[in-house]
């Protein structure tokens, strides 16, 4: 789509040139910002042509600069040890796009959009990923990307921040982990998500993502019992509700599905 309230792309090569108005933009793949009318924009400020590494593996796990493409990081050859590598691939189709749309949609684009269905945050949020944001002033701030979505299309960014990359630590990228995912139709936008990590003293993490306005964050110690982690689950206050389901219905097969991921990782 065309977006014919804009005056200008600027195109940033340095950190220097990344100063946003409040009619300006950070944009990157642009599949979301292309998709509708943006008349509160004046200026897009491409982020694009800083350059950032998509991808780089480390000893301490792995950073994914914001601009990095879902398809840079779904084609990411297996790393041994990574035994929870597989949620890559299956966030990524929770998308529910062509994957054509993998070349050109962005980690960072995703997780800042800040749907409830976003794939990255669900994949982000599993694995214990740290937002890293650069602000005005020069310095830099990190977050975790569980508390960095506070909303439906709202984070933690302020006012001229930018979301720099994505840490992911190589303990929990070493843990195995369950990917469930249930929608109304078939090939329909999630409508809740549940991933389970066991955590390496045998404890479990379920996070919940697609059906609450927020992503959530389920620690336990030990594994729990199938009634245990269905209260904890239950306690829940902030089911989504739109077309693509009720929260009683969100509600009802996100405890289903964890308990699916609790007999998977038992």
């Amino acid at each position: 789509m065309d977006l014919t309230s804009l005056d200008r792309i600027r195109a940033a090569h340095d950190r220097t040139e990344l100063t946003l108005g409040p009619r300006s933009a950070p944009l990157a793949g642009g599949t979301w910002l292309f998709s509708e009318l943006q008349p509160d924009l004046e200026e897009l400020v491409d982020l694009t042509t800083l350059g950032w590494p998509a991808v780089e593996v480390t000893a301490d796990g792995l950073t994914l600069g914001a601009t990095c493409t879902i398809r840079s990081l779904v084609d990411l050859p297996p790393v041994p040890g990574w035994r929870s590598q597989h949620l890559v691939a299956q966030c990524a189709r929770s998308l529910v796009a062509s994957e054509k749309i993998w070349d050109w949609a962005t980690v960072g684009g995703n997780i800042c959009l800040a749907l409830p269905a976003g794939a990255m945050t669900s994949l982000a949020v599993a694995l214990d990923a740290t937002a890293v944001v650069w602000t005005p002033d020069g310095g830099e701030r990190r977050e975790p990307v569980a508390s960095f979505v506070t909303g439906v299309r709202t984070t933690t960014l302020n006012r001229g921040e930018v979301l720099r990359a994505v840490s992911v630590p190589a303990d929990a990228l070493g843990q195995p982990a369950a990917f469930r995912r249930i929608a109304l139709t078939r090939q329909g936008r999630s409508g809740a998500i549940v991933i389970g990590r066991r955590l390496g003293l045998g404890g479990l993490v379920v996070t919940l993502t697609a059906g609450v306005t927020h992503p959530h964050r389920l620690e336990f110690p030990t594994l729990p019992s199938r009634t245990e982690l269905a209260e904890a689950v239950a306690a829940v206050d902030d089911w989504y509700d739109d077309p693509h389901g009720a929260p009683d219905w969100r509600r009802a097969m996100t405890i289903r599905l964890a308990e699916q991921v609790r007999e998977e990782l038992a």
